[in-house]
């Protein structure tokens, strides 16, 4: 773990001190754990009791199972707050109208810790969903934050995102368990854009789309110890979609376990795009268990068949290296280095590769538009 997180959790342990000296109860403010009655209006009278506490406070969510609508959570707040959730947090059904269920925003030294749980609701949305529609709500949105850390809870089921991260410095995931089906449309787990100082650790994530997806504008990364699967492995993109899009620099993703996902380890594109950049990116000693697509890069990225086709992706990929990836691939081709034609993707370093196909034969890999060494022994040990 990198130097500012390990500074950053001491941080936040001073804070927790200082913080549970005001505790607030969502019962005594009118909430009920019977899973049917609308407890928005308590929640926010206990979150304005917390938030104005002058030394900081803690909102209390005890067991029982509690109904929320879409609810915000504003600050900034006089000091540290917990959230600590120790029931369940249920969904309305449907689809929805926002973007979000609950939205946290312009809060400096928040914790959402417990041994409770989110449950989004979401079989109620996704027969809902299509390519032409709005999106349905991300469980968890946080804007505008700083200096949070989220720590033990579980998501269940999210209509969309579980976790939703924009405009924001310094959020920490830790000890956390995400979970949705395989099949279950745009659930990503952990989404991260125009965001910095991220990190995510010890994490359980099973959805049926990305794991983590870290999209522009984002830098210092740290995912370290996730299990991810079944869904669509950990990603960067798609990125070059919209016109001035921020760079994605300094991703370091090491000492995970991949296990029967679409793909493992990816990053993509559209094409056309507007120009963009993405460097410094560290993928390490990553095990993979039947990942279709085990290393990815993909410029011309088209999930579906009203985008276009043609032109090339101007996002320039940079200083990228895949080591000690190993394990059982779940199709031939291990390797897949799709780069774009008019910015050829510099600098792909690749070590220690060791995939299986289908734990009996040698993979190979397939490259296009790339400046790429392999160095040293390994399977793939080239491209063909």
């Amino acid at each position: 773990m990198t130097s500012f997180f390990v500074i950053f959790l001491i941080i936040f342990k001073v804070s927790q001190v200082h913080a549970e000296g005001s505790v607030f109860n969502v019962q005594h403010f009118g909430a009920l754990p019977n899973g049917k009655t609308d407890g928005s209006q308590a929640f926010l009278k206990a979150w304005d009791q917390t938030c104005q506490s002058k030394v900081g406070g803690t909102i209390f969510i005890p067991i029982g199972t509690f109904l929320l609508n879409t609810v915000t959570f504003n600050g900034p707040c006089n000091g540290p707050t917990i959230f600590n959730i120790n029931g369940v947090l249920r969904a309305p059904t449907g689809k929805g109208k926002d973007e979000f269920w609950i939205l946290f925003q312009h809060i400096n030294g928040l914790t959402i810790n417990g041994k409770g749980s989110l449950d989004g609701q979401g079989p109620s949305a996704w027969s809902k969903n299509n390519a032409n529609s709005k999106n349905p709500p991300s469980s968890i949105k946080f804007n505008g934050m700083s200096n949070v850390l989220i720590q033990g809870i579980t998501s269940i089921n999210s209509k969309f995102f579980h976790y939703q991260i924009d405009n924001s410095k310094g959020v920490h995931f830790q000890d956390v368990t995400i979970t949705a089906p395989g099949d279950s449309p745009n659930t990503d787990g952990i989404h991260i854009g125009n965001s910095n100082d991220i990190s995510v650790s010890n994490a359980k994530i099973s959805t049926g789309d990305d794991c983590i997806s870290i999209g522009p504008g984002t830098s210092n990364i740290y995912v370290s110890h996730v299990y991810c699967g079944p869904g669509h492995g950990i990603s960067i993109g798609s990125l070059g979609k919209y016109k001035n899009e921020g760079d994605v620099n300094g991703v370091i993703v090491r000492n995970c376990t991949i296990v029967r996902t679409q793909n493992g380890l990816r990053i993509k594109s559209w094409a056309p795009s507007p120009p963009s950049k993405v460097f410094n990116v560290t993928f390490e000693n990553i095990n993979v268990n039947y990942a279709q697509n085990p290393i990815t890069i993909d410029q011309h990225y088209c999930p579906h068949s009203s985008c276009s086709k043609q032109g090339n992706s101007q996002v320039q990929i940079s200083q990228v290296k895949f080591t000690n990836i190993r394990g059982i691939s779940g199709s031939k081709v291990g390797v897949v280095l799709n780069c774009s034609k008019s910015f050829p993707c510099e600098g792909i370093e690749l070590r220690g590769l060791d995939l299986i196909f289908n734990g009996k034969e040698s993979t190979t890999a397939t490259c296009s538009n790339a400046n790429i060494n392999f160095y040293g022994q390994q399977t793939p040990s080239q491209c063909t």
